[in-house]
């Protein structure tokens, strides 16, 4: 049974809209309510276009709102610097997006070294920990490779374990396996569920994959505006 002081990140009335023409809004996400709880995970699915990643970049604090109230652990973060929204998702947040977006000049070990590095560990700890992660990724014989060295598969593997190396509480993830071939894919997916129960991680993914979102705790359906539970 889930209690209040599980609560990770509780939105409340949330609306998000966009400029359509120069008078008029095209309302995207229309008093959506959600809660996500520790350790937990949940699926958005949702035809294309409908606001998955909108929602799921409101909830991860990358993106502005409209209006209603954004809760991460308690705190509103409307009322949060730029500085602390920035330390927030450093310190409690983990991304993994369709491309995998890492840097090209820089190795596995050192893409994923390089978030607990600008957030002050200590190079010898960052390393240690980067190692364990691309060895529980399955690769530990790549880690000296560059992004161009690797496959898509193994590209999206090195971003799962960057996502964890800051030991945050949730990962958001937007169709990781979106660009994979069905076998990567298939990987990617069961790497990430494992390594989400063994982290001790809760998970938000947005996906139109019906059977990889069918794995998650819950899935919600994100239909005409409004977020849906399926039962």
């Amino acid at each position: 049974m889930m209690i209040k002081s599980d609560v990770l990140l509780e939105i409340k009335g949330l609306v998000k809209s966009y400029p359509e023409t120069k008078d008029q809004q095209l309302t995207i996400l229309d008093a959506v309510d959600f809660s996500l709880y520790k350790e937990q995970s949940v699926a958005i699915v949702g035809n294309s276009g409908c606001g998955k990643s909108t929602f799921l970049e409101i909830c991860a604090t990358l993106l502005d709102y409209d209006n209603g109230t954004v809760l991460f652990e308690g705190e509103d973060i409307s009322v949060l610097s730029d500085k602390k929204l920035c330390a927030l998702r450093n310190k409690k947040m983990g991304f993994i997006f369709q491309d995998s977006l890492l840097l090209n000049d820089f190795s596995a070990l050192e893409n994923v070294m390089m978030a607990p590095l600008i957030n002050g560990k200590k190079e010898k700890d960052a390393r240690m920990n980067a190692t364990r992660l691309l060895a529980l990724v399955g690769l530990g014989n790549r880690m000296d490779h560059k992004n161009s060295q690797l496959s898509g598969g193994e590209r999206q593997r090195v971003a799962i374990a960057r996502a964890l190396a800051n030991t945050p509480e949730v990962l958001f993830a937007d169709e990781p396996t979106g660009s994979l071939d069905e076998e990567n894919a298939a990987m990617v997916e069961e790497l990430l569920f494992s390594l989400v129960k063994e982290e001790k991680v809760a998970l938000m993914l947005a996906t139109h994959n019906l059977a990889f979102a069918r794995r998650c705790d819950h899935l919600y359906r994100l239909h005409d505006k409004r977020l849906f539970q399926d039962a």
